[in-house]
């Protein structure tokens, strides 16, 4: 017996569930120790425990709290990855945004290998913070 559906869709529901609460230390465990994360289109990414503990960092002290409401659209699952389309809504300098973001989290081994995701640049400016300058072309 090898990797399942069901043990795929229970580390992508773990990974979102830690994302949510802002843990990052149990949320860095459910990643390999070399995660690669993925931008598009904008075509930026990143790799590397660190860079990754940072764009966490940066998710949970400003995406996060400026986040008034998401609704997971859907989501599909295979042995090899997860995708989740949200409908995400942010209070931005006191103005209201909506973003549509899709999240594909793919496995490496027993673990989440890195994730791509798929947004507006602004969107993927304002998840990012201060990284946004940091990230390399694809």
């Amino acid at each position: 017996m090898g990797w399942t559906v069901d043990d795929m869709l229970a580390l992508g529901k773990r990974h979102a569930e830690l994302e949510a609460r802002c843990d990052l230390d149990g949320l860095m465990k459910t990643l390999v120790a070399d995660p690669v994360y993925e931008f598009h289109p904008v075509g930026l990414g990143m790799s590397g425990g660190e860079c990754v503990r940072r764009y966490y960092t940066e998710l949970f002290t400003s995406f996060i709290p400026a986040t008034t409401g998401y609704t997971l659209l859907d989501e599909w699952v295979n042995e090899s990855a997860v995708v989740q389309e949200y409908e995400i809504e942010l209070e931005i300098s006191g103005k209201p945004e909506s973003h549509r973001v899709i999240g594909i989290l793919v496995r490496s081994g027993e673990l989440l290998g890195g994730e791509r995701v798929y947004a507006s640049e602004r969107c993927i400016q304002l998840m990012t913070g201060k990284l946004f300058d940091d990230l390399e072309p694809l």
